[in-house]
């Protein structure tokens, strides 16, 4: 597919790219390669500086840098404008101010030996980052800025819908002081991202998206005995037991399933709801999303925007026809859609059997589906029945009993009366088909680090462990 800026609103082609040559290919890797050698030498301080050089930077661009997301991939404005203004610049000033800390030499205690031990983070060399649609500048910047803040050097293959984002936050960081080679922005063909992976120069690869492109990108990198984390596809379980707050439950049902247009990975797919609450949880439902409003992504009364792509929509439209071929009831929500761009209009999906197509995939769409189940064991049963395991979500009055209900959810995880709420400083990441690896966090920074123990005579360890220098000599 062509790299393309499309405004889905109205699909009308706004500006197109070219594809990167073998040429550009290999002078990028040449360049990542030369730029190793000085960024992993680099203090973290140094390093942190940028980041937090460049958190201030995407404040002050934030406009410019929402209009571009909401015209490429169509969400809301309000929604781009929180992503570029606060979202992006939270996650680089949290890396800023935690960096030194999370690359600190670690002692390990050896009982009865006659050594000490500590475990310093280094980097490896050139990560690929391939990263999707639906978040185009925050995916950017989780698949650069912890392996970049490790030492590490990036190669961003962003999705082709979204050129003029994925240029626009690579120039950002270098506006803020990263040097040439730390950040590339490819435009790579498929064929090329298979050579990209097979490079020897490559030691690691981080993909968020869909299962079947994990699966691709996986296969490529297992040959080339390359690192791999993984953040696929979800279809998250939204569990509501008896003794839920049903007010607060039916407003986080309506925000964590369609922020972004339900294209976000842990958006609540699946909503399980424990009798005797399921036939007010579904009347109050229906009414809350009654007002929905579709229109221009950009105007202030609009609630409902379209869909990242037509071709999108069209894959969302045709999973809601399977579904209902197979005995399941539709029941559209809000205003008609207009009859040009790339719409759908918010869909409920109720009595999805086990036989029913879709009710192993996810639909990656304003499509929630909605499943009664007489008690607390049929409703894990209904909620790890999944090839996935992203995240989810359990809603209770009783803390102590959603916590235990949570611990029996398979997935990566779980959040408590809230629609799970991705945070700087937790590891992030699934089980099953939601892919493997954590991204953010502690564990996060140092997935792309080589965690190399170095054996000391005793009571040097406080003389030679004491700043993060050693973690960035390689």
């Amino acid at each position: 597919m062509p790299y393309a800026t499309v405004n889905p609103f109205n699909n009308q082609l706004v500006k197109s790219f070219p594809d990167a040559t073998d040429a550009e290919i290999d002078a990028a890797l040449d360049k990542a390669q030369a730029a190793f050698a000085t960024w992993s030498r680099t203090s973290v301080r140094e390093r942190c500086e940028i980041f937090a050089r460049a958190a201030k930077l995407a404040v002050e661009r934030a406009e410019e840098l929402a209009r571009l997301d909401t015209l490429e991939m169509g969400k809301l404005y309000p929604e781009s404008l929180n992503e570029a203004h606060d979202i992006v610049p939270s996650m680089l000033s949290w890396l800023a101010e935690h960096g030194e800390d999370i690359l600190r030499p670690a002692p390990i205690a050896v009982a009865g030996a006659d050594q000490e031990i500590m475990t310093v983070y280094q980097p490896q060399g050139i990560v690929f980052s391939v990263e999707p649609w639906n978040v185009p500048l925050y995916q950017a910047i989780r698949g650069f800025a912890p392996a970049a803040l490790g030492g590490n050097v990036v190669i961003l293959k962003h999705a082709s819908i979204v050129p003029q984002c994925a240029a626009a936050i690579v120039a950002l960081l270098h506006d803020a002081g990263l040097p040439d080679g730390v950040w590339q922005n490819l435009y790579a063909t498929h064929d090329q991202v298979s050579r990209i992976i097979a490079d020897p120069r490559v030691r690691a690869v981080t993909l968020t998206g869909s299962a079947e492109a994990g699966s691709l990108v996986a296969a490529q990198a297992g040959k080339a005995l390359r690192k791999t984390v993984l953040e696929l596809g979800g279809s998250d379980p939204f569990v509501v037991l008896p003794d839920a707050d049903i007010s607060l439950t039916l407003q986080c049902a309506v925000t964590g399933r369609f922020w972004v247009g339900g294209q976000i990975c842990v958006s609540a797919k699946r909503m399980i709801v424990v009798d005797p609450l399921y036939d007010e949880f579904v009347d109050r439902y229906m009414k809350s999303l009654a007002y929905l409003h579709p229109g221009d992504p950009f105007e202030p009364t609009t609630t409902v925007a379209p869909l990242s792509s037509q071709a999108q929509a069209d894959t969302v439209k045709a999973q809601i026809a399977r579904a209902v071929a197979a005995g399941a009831t539709a029941t559209e929500v809000g205003d008609p859609v207009p009859t040009t761009g790339a719409f759908v209009r918010p869909t409920v999906l109720t009595n999805v059997t086990k036989d029913n197509p879709v009710y192993y995939e996810e639909i990656f769409g304003p499509v929630p589906m909605i499943f009664r189940v007489p008690d607390v064991e049929a409703a894990l049963a209904l909620a790890n029945d999944s090839r996935y395991g992203l995240a989810g979500s359990v809603w209770s009055r009783d803390i102590g009993r959603a916590v235990e209900v949570a611990k029996r959810i398979d997935t990566g995880c779980v959040g408590i009366n809230q629609p799970y709420a991705i945070a700087n400083d937790m590891p992030f990441g699934g089980v099953k088909d939601s892919g493997y690896g954590r991204e953010m966090g502690y564990e996060g920074v140092r997935e792309f680090c080589n965690h190399k123990p170095i054996t000391l005579p005793v009571g040097v360890h406080a003389r030679y462990g004491a700043t993060t220098e050693e973690a960035v000599v390689a």
